[in-house]
């Protein structure tokens, strides 16, 4: 039977999380797996998430601790402890769940389409209302319907797809075969935004194949998240944002891209300046100093921050001059 890995990282502050994402590994029908968690330095510790499992589990986990170095890093120490003979790994976050059949799904699938790389569908709450699924994504691009039971497609520029609107890609719910995990890493310097889309869409990029399932493959949870809590005033957003626009820069470089596809990024990297200018300038309106050396930085990199705050300055003294 196909051997697979599971990669983990584990920082959470509430006990039962890590234990609860564990359980539904454990209750997978493709029985062939190994799990490794990456302890993330953890607040919680994970040897109260360990306690109560089973020996015959427990035989099955490789625990990794480091220093806290964020989710980029702790995936990447689990994808350097996959062992030799791992045909595949997947991806859970320790605060999401996996449906029963996840595993057995994934698996299949890439074997019988001869593909590398997969995502499944993910259900939960309304928490993350930006996601969407396949059917929406119908709607945005030509699929191509390789399975009835299960529905799995193909995407004809998935790609570019993924450059207009990523939100239907989930880690939890995304397996790739030996050619990309022996290979590729998450950028672990940016610790608030964007290393998965930088992971998926080179995965995506060098796959013999990629394709996806309308099943979903696991349950959004409701542990700790790294966006909660950064609103546009918080020391992070800026911080936030230019590594979105980083993140975007670099896979700009990285490949060869349609006018299209640039034109998207473009559109994304523009975003990134408008948000971090108006937190910037929400700050100020607070009476609270902006981070002059954060832009400084920003600007040093990208010339065009500078053309996007002198924009924004325009349009709110042309609203201003236009006011009675």
């Amino acid at each position: 039977m196909t051997k697979c890995s599971v990669v983990i990282p584990y920082y959470q502050r509430e006990p039962g999380i890590l234990r609860r994402a564990l359980a539904s590994v454990f209750a997978q029908t493709h029985a062939n797996f190994d799990v490794i968690v990456v302890d993330d330095e953890s607040p919680c510790p994970i040897e109260t998430e360990l306690d109560g499992i089973n020996p015959g589990q427990l035989d099955r986990l490789i625990i990794v601790k480091q220093p806290n170095g964020g989710p980029g890093a702790a995936r990447n120490a689990g994808l350097d402890r996959v062992p030799a003979d791992s045909d595949y790994v997947a991806f859970l976050d320790s605060d999401d769940e996996w449906t029963p059949d996840h595993l057995k799904i994934a698996l299949s699938a890439l074997s019988l389409f001869d593909a590398q790389c997969y995502f499944a569908a993910i259900g939960g709450g309304d928490a993350f209302h930006y996601h969407f699924d396949m059917t929406a994504l119908s709607q945005r691009t030509e699929l191509s319907r390789l399975s009835d039971d299960p529905p799995i497609f193909e995407a004809v520029d998935l790609p570019g797809v993924m450059l207009e609107n990523w939100s239907f890609m989930h880690l939890s719910c995304m397996v790739i075969a030996a050619p990309l995990f022996r290979t590729i890493r998450f950028e672990a310097s940016l610790r608030l935004a964007a290393e998965d889309v930088l992971f998926f869409y080179e995965c995506v990029r060098k796959a013999s194949r990629s394709i996806l399932s309308d099943t979903p493959g696991a349950v959004r949870g409701e542990g700790l998240n790294i966006f909660h809590g950064v609103d546009n005033t918080s020391p992070q957003f800026l911080k936030q944002q230019f590594n979105t626009w980083a993140a975007l820069d670099r896979l700009e470089r990285q490949f060869d891209h349609a006018p299209k596809d640039l034109a998207s990024i473009e559109g994304y990297k523009q975003t990134a300046r408008r948000q971090a200018l108006w937190g910037q300038a929400k700050l100020i309106k607070h009476r609270r100093p902006p981070q002059l050396g954060e832009l400084a930085r920003w600007a040093w990199r990208d010339p065009k921050l500078m053309a996007s705050a002198f924009g924004l300055a325009l349009s709110k003294f042309r609203k201003q001059a236009e006011r009675p």
